[in-house]
């Protein structure tokens, strides 16, 4: 018999699998995959739209998998955290999810995740970046023991109205008393759960952790149990439609990494971000607090705000201009969108001082592609509150059977 063949070398498959990665190819009808934290994930299984409106209006799948997961024990493993972020975490109880930054000496944010109290001298750190480095740096002094765990635990979100209804028919017993930010431990027909009622899309979810080898059967039997309730699996781009309108950031869009950035007045504080309610300058000292009290005196500098825009056209990476004389450059869209559920053209944007104010009245400068041809509009827009969406479904306990 000839010798079987051997295994590819990496170089030339570089991008890791997840567990979900067979289920997702097979679901994949345009092969449109991008990379995600060193994994080969889904960008679009079918078409944006419809992956979108199964947010909104059924359930979703989606492979959190690739988010890096951090697991930090030890007998000042909360004291090394608290150091660490913004946000007091003393206030976190057990079973609970605290939204989180952290910041470099100067308040400028290095990145955002979540913190999951799993015990109360055991915490999971999920992050859209890998952050080993820096974790280990600030851990000096410490007596707590920070591994990474990303490959050791698969993760799916299912988000949408009827998420709560399929996860009870899925087995998962009691999970329509979850809150908000809460976790519970379940079992399903011997495979243990961790589930949390967070997520990336501002409407009703939860986000389920599992282990690897349990990851295939769950996808199987989650997407039987929403067979009748719309339940799609969906990919990159109908997430960050969600996430537009549910006013939420994402990292190297709407802010970059501070240890990333090479040139000055590049770097963005929670403040600068709208993230204040993240920043407790009560509690003992933590990276950046000088720089924060600093500039919470001073007043911020620039702003990152809601836009209502006129029209339908999304005001992509747009600058934009005071409406008084001359109109002045005073800021740029970071993320924008045509909301289908808001039936508004939205963006997020950062804006210079004073102007950042809710009610001022703006001018975008969009261009637009047609058919290689390309168009500039000036669009009038207003600075608005955010979110945008913000259903109340997102928070009702018990969520409505649907």
């Amino acid at each position: 018999m000839p010798p079987s063949e051997p295994t590819a070398p990496h170089f030339r498959k570089p991008l890791l699998e997840t567990p979900f990665h067979a289920r997702a190819r097979e679901l994949s009808q345009i092969d449109q995959f991008v990379p995600w934290a060193g994994y080969n994930t889904v960008d679009v299984f079918t078409t944006v739209e419809q992956e979108y409106f199964a947010i909104r209006n059924a359930s979703t799948l989606y492979d959190l998998t690739p988010m890096v997961k951090y697991r930090v024990a030890g007998r000042e493993a909360l004291e090394f955290l608290n150091r660490l972020v913004t946000r007091d975490l003393r206030k976190l109880r057990v079973g609970r999810v605290s939204y989180v930054v952290w910041c470099n000496d100067r308040g400028h944010i290095i990145d955002d995740g979540t913190v999951f109290r799993l015990a109360a001298t055991e915490f999971r750190l999920c992050t859209a970046e890998r952050q080993l480095d820096w974790l280990l740096d600030s851990a000096i002094g410490f007596d707590v023991e920070i591994a990474e765990v990303t490959t050791d635990i698969a993760a799916l979100a299912v988000q949408g109205p009827t998420s709560c209804y399929i996860l009870k028919r899925f087995g998962l017993e009691g999970v329509e008393r979850l809150k908000v930010f809460e976790i519970g431990e379940f079992s399903v027909r011997g495979r243990p759960l961790t589930v949390s009622r967070t997520g990336f899309t501002g409407d009703l979810g939860y986000e389920l952790w599992m282990r690897p080898a349990d990851a295939v059967a769950i996808w199987d039997e989650l997407m039987a149990a929403g067979r009748t309730r719309g339940l799609r699996a969906i990919g990159s781009q109908a997430l960050n439609m969600a996430r537009i309108e549910a006013g939420f950031l994402m990292p190297n869009i709407d802010f970059m990494n501070a240890e990333h950035t090479v040139r000055l007045g590049r770097g963005r504080s929670p403040l600068e971000l709208g993230l204040g309610w993240l920043v407790d300058l009560d509690k003992p000292h933590f990276n950046g607090r000088r720089a924060l009290i600093a500039e919470r005196r001073a007043g911020s500098r620039r702003l990152l705000v809601g836009l209502d825009v006129a029209g339908n056209k999304p005001a992509h990476n747009a600058l934009l201009y005071a409406e008084e004389a001359g109109r002045r450059e005073v800021g740029s869209v970071t993320s924008a969108l045509w909301s289908p559920t808001c039936k508004r053209n939205i963006a997020l944007a950062i804006l210079e001082a004073p102007h950042f104010a809710v009610g001022t009245t703006l001018w975008a400068d969009i261009y637009l592609n047609r058919e290689l041809v390309w168009e500039r509009r000036m669009a009038k827009c207003r600075v608005v509150e955010k979110p945008f969406f913000a259903p109340e479904r997102r928070r009702a306990t018990p969520p409505a059977d649907r």
